[in-house]
This record gives C-alpha cells, sequence and structure tokens, in this order.
C-alpha cells in the first residue's frame, strides 16, 4: 500500500531548489566560450590545409572537396563541447 505524502516526506517547494538566470547565463556562455576554444584548432588546421592545396596549384577541387568533412568535425566539436556531453563519463 502507498503511504500517504503528508507522513512521509514534506512537500517540495520548486522555487527554492532553482537558480536564477544570471547563474544558468553564465554557464552557457562559459560552455560556448571554451567549445569555440577547442573546435578552433580543427577549424584553423582544416582551412589552413586547403589554402597550402590551393597555393600547391593543384585543382581547386581537392580544396572544396576537403572541406565539409572539416566543416563537420568542427560542429560536432562544438556541440559537444558546449552541450557537455562529455561530462557525464
Amino acid at each position: 500500500m502507498a503511504q500517504p505524502t503528508s507522513e512521509t516526506e514534506a512537500p517540495e517547494d520548486p522555487v527554492a531548489g532553482s537558480e536564477s538566470p544570471t547563474e544558468s547565463v553564465s554557464d552557457t556562455d562559459r560552455n560556448r566560450r571554451r567549445a569555440a576554444l577547442y573546435a578552433l584548432p580543427f577549424l584553423a588546421l582544416g582551412v589552413g590545409n586547403a589554402i597550402l592545396i590551393l597555393n600547391f596549384g593543384l585543382e581547386p577541387l581537392w580544396a572544396f572537396a576537403q572541406l565539409p568533412p572539416i566543416l563537420f568535425t568542427t560542429v560536432l566539436t562544438y556541440l559537444v563541447f558546449s552541450t557537455d556531453f562529455l561530462d557525464d563519463r
């Protein structure tokens, strides 16, 4: 049988445990800044590699063929670090 909640536990106040909006915004901004700093090397290396390919006189198609995987890994890195996907592990 289920026990009535009034005898076993006190009612919880939903506002008492919540954070202020400014604290959550600063955490989100910090995560976005950290994610941008971690994703920046992927983007810089990829774009630098594409520029080197263009400077060596190879077909421009090879440089542009490399851009989708570079952008994919950069966006994936940004999403992982900005959403704290790895913090539970």
